[in-house]
């Protein structure tokens, strides 16, 4: 855990988003233990966390990256781009660069791992609320692996998910309403992005790097 908290007059008010009940009562344990911090608010899931941050008006917020309704990453969009300025450390149990890439160009601030919550939470938000930005090194090393390398699409994304449940290709043009040879071309790309063998190859690589959720 953090080191001697810093002098303050003002806490730094902290909105809680996850939609487990244990972290959420494991980071307001923590918060609620240092004289500079308190909890502004606790949610379950994106959307009332979005509606919420408009009356609370929090100094820094914690947002699950998964949750039901509407995700974090869609909190953090909206919230953003309603509140410019908002600061927002994306938590998260995955440690692949594609979740966390596409939170930077969303604005986050920073991100912490659930494995490392006790160590890195309070320096995270003092760092954060001081303006700074939080990187562990696990997550840093993650986006610099792939640093430069081509995102996957939407759609790709959509074709490489219906591969991964066992479609063919035909099966995959069906669901999405595409032509077969649309869906060979995409498959193409995404080995090419991928630097993929085949598509199973391609299914384990999106896994660990959270493109997908298997």
């Amino acid at each position: 855990m953090s080191s001697t908290a810093p002098s303050s007059t003002t806490p730094i008010r902290i909105l809680i988003v996850d939609d487990h009940p244990m972290i959420r009562a494991g980071l307001g344990d923590i918060i609620s233990s240092q004289p500079d911090m308190c909890v502004a608010g606790e949610l379950d899931n994106g959307a009332r966390a979005l509606e919420a941050f408009e009356t609370l008006r929090p100094d820094l917020t914690i947002m699950d990256v998964a949750m039901p309704e509407m995700d974090g990453m869609q909190a953090l969009e909206a919230i953003r781009r309603l509140h410019s300025h908002a600061r927002v450390i994306m938590l998260t149990a995955m440690q692949g660069d594609h979740q966390m890439r596409r939170a930077m160009e969303l604005g986050a601030s920073g991100f912490l791992l659930k494995t490392s919550l006790r160590k890195e939470l309070l320096d995270a938000v003092r760092a954060v609320h001081a303006g700074r930005r939080w990187i562990p090194p696990d997550v840093a090393c993650a986006l610099a692996e792939h640093l430069g390398q081509p995102s996957l699409s939407e759609r790709e994304v959509e074709v490489l998910r219906s591969a991964a449940a066992g479609n063919g290709n035909k099966a995959i043009a069906v669901h999405l309403g595409i032509a077969e040879e649309t869906v060979k071309s995409h498959i193409r790309t995404i080995l090419s992005k991928l630097d993929a063998r085949d598509r199973t190859h391609a299914v384990a690589i999106a896994a660990r790097r959270g493109i997908l959720a298997l």
